[in-house]
């Protein structure tokens, strides 16, 4: 595992920035994972070994007053530059692209798919040397993503014990290159709640609280949604905790079979962001489309289908694919040439 950067200049704090916010806006898209830009970025291992430096250590530290070696011992510099990206993301970028994908949704996850099949390349470039046990363990990642994929939509949950629950398996997205986080809210049923309602309220709440406007926290409504904030928040960061000691320690003992596991486990989920596919919606008996508690129609299923070459947007999806192919490996070319 890599050790801890003492110094940052002010090109590699600003390029950490930015790679927080791709990975906020990764993050938000259902079938993308945060977890593939910390690969690709180069980050991944420093990111791993400091969520797992959040531990009953540092909470001595902090408890005893020594808040220098605390910031040191989890490297809170590096994860402050790099969630500061996200939280832009959330509030910025994020809502840039959930524009975007009501716009034109194929040509987003066009560009999507450019960047995981790149970030796929990069990646097998990273295995030494190939054999049969590598091979057994790429079709079972390879399985499990797609059981993962294939998996449908429950309904939406607001009980706070099953939104913890949700916070602790979104986060996976960050730690697990190719396990989609959103994606997985998607199927529990919670991402309009979580990801977009829930944000939205606490963009309002501090919106208003900078005017010095308390009023909004009269809404019963917008107070739920900030204690679902909160415990969301709360299983978010214990799944951090959990699933980077975990990661650790396969990364050490496994190194090749992790790697070839994540691969595989890319390529199972990488229907997910396929572009030419239409919604298909839950109905009730009587044939009326099925709604959550807020309104939004419940999803059953993607209809795939074949891209049409009659069709100006088949080609807008193929020049967004290019594109975010070649923003991959323009990244993964200065980020080379920065650390050599």
């Amino acid at each position: 595992m890599k050790t801890f950067q003492k110094k940052r200049t002010f090109w590699t704090s600003l390029f950490l920035v930015l790679k927080g916010i791709a990975m906020g806006a990764a993050n938000k898209v259902p079938g993308v994972s945060g977890g593939i830009v910390a690969l690709v970025g180069g980050f991944y291992e420093e990111l791993i070994l400091s969520f797992q430096h959040l531990n009953f250590v540092a909470l001595k530290l902090l408890i005893r007053g020594r808040f220098k070696s605390f910031w040191n011992y989890t490297n809170a510099t590096f994860l402050c530059l790099l969630f500061g990206g996200v939280l832009f993301s959330f509030f910025s970028v994020s809502l840039f692209l959930d524009y975007a994908l009501k716009q034109n949704e194929t040509v987003v996850l066009g560009a999507f798919l450019g960047m995981i099949i790149a970030s796929l390349y990069l990646v097998i470039q990273e295995v030494p040397q190939w054999n049969f046990k590598l091979l057994i363990f790429l079709i079972f990642g390879f399985l499990v993503g797609l059981s993962i994929s294939l998996a449908k939509p429950i309904s939406e949950n607001d009980n706070l014990i099953f939104v913890f629950f949700c916070g602790i398996i979104s986060v996976s997205g960050m730690t697990i290159p190719g396990l989609s986080g959103s994606f997985l809210l998607l199927i529990l049923g919670n991402y309009q709640l979580l990801l977009v309602d829930a944000v939205n309220a606490l963009f309002k709440v501090l919106s208003s609280t900078v005017l010095f406007n308390f009023q909004i926290l009269e809404d019963p409504i917008t107070v739920r949604l900030l204690i679902i904030v909160m415990i969301f928040a709360l299983g978010s960061l214990c799944g951090l905790i959990l699933f980077s000691n975990l990661i650790k320690w396969v990364l050490e003992k496994y190194p090749n079979y992790t790697l070839v596991s994540i691969i595989g486990f890319i390529i199972g989920t990488v229907r997910l962001v396929y572009p030419w596919k239409k919604k298909e919606f839950a109905y009730d008996l009587e044939g009326n489309i099925l709604t959550n508690s807020i309104g939004t129609p419940e999803l059953s299923s993607y209809d795939y289908y074949l891209p049409k070459l009659n069709e100006l947007n088949t080609y807008g999806v193929i020049l967004a694919f290019l594109l975010g192919a070649a923003l991959l490996f323009l990244l993964d070319y200065y980020d080379k040439r920065r650390t050599s």
